[in-house]
């Protein structure tokens, strides 16, 4: 991709801090989410679990609180998470440097940094007994202001920009890109942020990647670190979200609390 507003750039992470990231990710406890709280599940027409084991940084956006999207989007959305480890935090202002001499004006909002990473987990789960694929993520617009980073390891995989539209349509891809391991996409503009979707068609298995994560009956091997923003104003600790939000994600952070002192200390402020 070589298009104004878009920019891959592959061995962007060295060998080192790959090591030291993929060291990182071993020591973590990612978690599945459901769509829906329990309270909202029957209205939704039942619960569902998404697709991917996930973590989140500086940030966390739990599905069933609804993802943020301002600017209606923003009350009880993004609670406080764990900060960048250091090797990420290094990246990040690389990142966050390319991205100030790429883009003016509206593309970067004042303020604007990458203050949140969502960890997403590629691959299979066991159900009934038989691993499934599930290595994809449908088309969507992300809702942050400015650009988006996004950095890849494991296998390859195939993400394209899309037109609005049928979905059978034979035009709809705009762009597409092979991601590589270590490498970067940052994109931003209203081109690709606004009025195309993304989509993570498929993710390969050549090499024979597979990354020891911490989660049970799932093989990992894709790892994607996206980066977006989101203003310090609206992440809130979680003993500061509403109730009826806090209850409803009171057991992720007990579970994210077994393995993470600082979600412990978030559980303690709020009892």
């Amino acid at each position: 991709m070589a298009e104004a507003g878009l920019h891959y750039e592959p061995n962007f992470v060295s060998e080192a801090d790959r090591a030291e990231i993929v060291r990182w990710l071993g020591a973590i406890s990612p978690i599945w989410e459901n769509r829906w709280s329990d309270r909202r599940a029957a209205s939704a027409g039942g619960q569902r679990r998404l697709l991917r084991p996930v973590y989140w940084l500086g940030s966390w956006q739990f599905a069933c609180l609804d993802y943020y999207s301002p600017p209606k989007g923003v009350a009880n959305r993004c609670v406080a998470a764990e900060p960048y480890p250091p090797v990420l935090a290094r990246l990040v202002a690389r990142i966050e440097k390319l991205a100030r001499e790429q883009y003016r004006g509206a593309d970067l909002p004042e303020r604007w940094r990458l203050s949140t990473c969502l960890v997403n987990l590629y691959g299979s789960r066991v159900e009934d007994g038989r691993r499934v694929d599930c290595a994809r993520v449908g088309e969507h617009h992300d809702f942050e202001p400015g650009p988006v980073a996004s950095i890849s390891f494991g296998e390859r995989a195939l993400f394209q920009f899309v037109k609005r539209g049928r979905a059978d349509a034979p035009t709809r891809v705009f762009a597409q890109q092979w991601l590589d391991d270590r490498s970067l996409q940052l994109f931003g503009g209203d081109t690709w942020k606004k009025h195309l979707l993304h989509r993570v068609l498929r993710v390969d298995r050549r090499s024979g990647t597979v990354f020891d994560v911490r989660v049970p009956e799932f093989q990992t091997r894709r790892v994607n670190l996206t980066f977006r923003y989101v203003p310090d104003e609206h992440v809130v600790p979680f003993a500061k979200l509403a109730k009826p939000a806090r209850e409803d994600v009171r057991g992720y952070v007990t579970e994210l609390a077994r393995h993470s002192e600082f979600f412990a200390s978030q559980l303690r402020e709020a009892d």
